[in-house]
Order: C-alpha cells, then structure tokens, then sequence
C-alpha cells in the first residue's frame, strides 16, 4: 500500500494521462488506452485524436474514476470475456455471446453462443448479461478462466479464410500493429 505505482493496473478501453511521444518532459494529455502489448508498453489515443504507440508503462498514468459508487450511473465498461447479448448485424434482435476481443476503435469482435462470430461490433448494439443469472446452466464452460485468448505469434488457431465464413486451422507467423494476424494455414496457403 506504500508503492503508489502499484495501485490500479491499467486495462484496455481504461481512462488515463500520458506523455506526448513518451517524454517526460512533455505535458500529460487525455486519452484512453488502445492496447496493452506483451512487452509491457501502452498504445494510447488521445482525446484530441492523436495517438502514440508503445509507450512505456512509466508515461502513462491511470485516472482515477474516484469511488466505485460514482460510476454507477455509468454503464458498465466492456472488456474481453464478457457475457452480452448483440444485435447481430445491427438487426433488431439480440443474442447471446462473449466478447472475443476490445478493437481501440471503441468496437468490439463477439462469439456467439450459437457459433456466429462477428468482429468490429458497435458498442450502442451491445449489452452487458448480469453475471448472477443462468449459473446453474452450461456451468463448465463458463468457470473457464480465459476462454477468449488474444493470439501470438506460432499459436496453433482456426481462422476464417479471407473472410468469406469458411473456418481453417493454421499457425500465427505475424501480428501486425493494426491487431491483425497473418496465419500459415495447415493446408499451406497463407
């Protein structure tokens, strides 16, 4: 409790200040954090729409929201794992399903209970399932720790071939810095 810098870890999609380009002689502006990448460092968009990439952890600084209590009339943040219903394709109904991945363009890729995936999901057509509900039901699945792992390079994965709903295995040889992946599929295309 005396290290101030271990207070609050920082998350996607959380709220903070950092210093423009990493230089600490640089002012602390608003943004929130785009990605946390394996290394340690921080990708952050400003609020004034500028961004840096892979700043160290030392430039960027959580803001404190205050009391838990004063954000309760906010909704919920979204994160990875979680349990929601969307409406698929923006149409009118929702289904329910776990969020895969939080893009830094403030949308999100959802796995449907029912199979479906959808990636680059408007958060206004997503909502948060309360967790106290339907616990007796599918409860192995959902004891899971990390069900929705974010893919390294050489991880063995199944991926959607050019996007044309067609699903093959294959191997990560590159993640690129827009937070796609370039796979080596089983059967040698790429």
């Amino acid at each position: 409790s005396r290290s101030p810098k271990r207070g609050r870890k920082l998350r996607e999609g959380d709220k903070c200040q950092a210093h423009f380009r990493g230089k600490s002689s640089a002012k602390l502006y608003p943004g929130t954090v785009a990605r946390i990448h394996s290394d340690g460092t921080i990708d952050v968009k400003y609020e004034d729409g500028d961004r840096d990439t892979r700043l160290k952890a030392k430039y960027v600084k959580p803001v404190d929201s205050g009391s838990e209590s004063d954000g309760s009339a906010k909704k919920d943040k979204l994160r990875e794992g979680d349990k929601v219903t969307a409406r698929y394709r923006g149409l009118e109904k929702y289904y329910k399903g776990v969020i895969r991945r939080a893009h830094s363009d403030g949308t999100y890729s959802i796995d449907y209970d029912d199979g479906e995936k959808e990636s680059h999901v408007k958060e206004r057509y997503i909502k948060k399932r309360s967790s106290s509900r339907s616990r007796s039901r599918s409860r192995s699945r959902s004891r899971s720790p990390k069900r929705s792992k974010v893919p390294k390079e050489g991880d063995k994965v199944e991926a959607d071939y050019k996007g044309k709903g067609k699903w093959y295995t294959g191997k990560v040889t590159r993640i690129r810095s827009d937070d796609t992946c370039d796979i080596r599929y089983d059967d040698g295309d790429e």
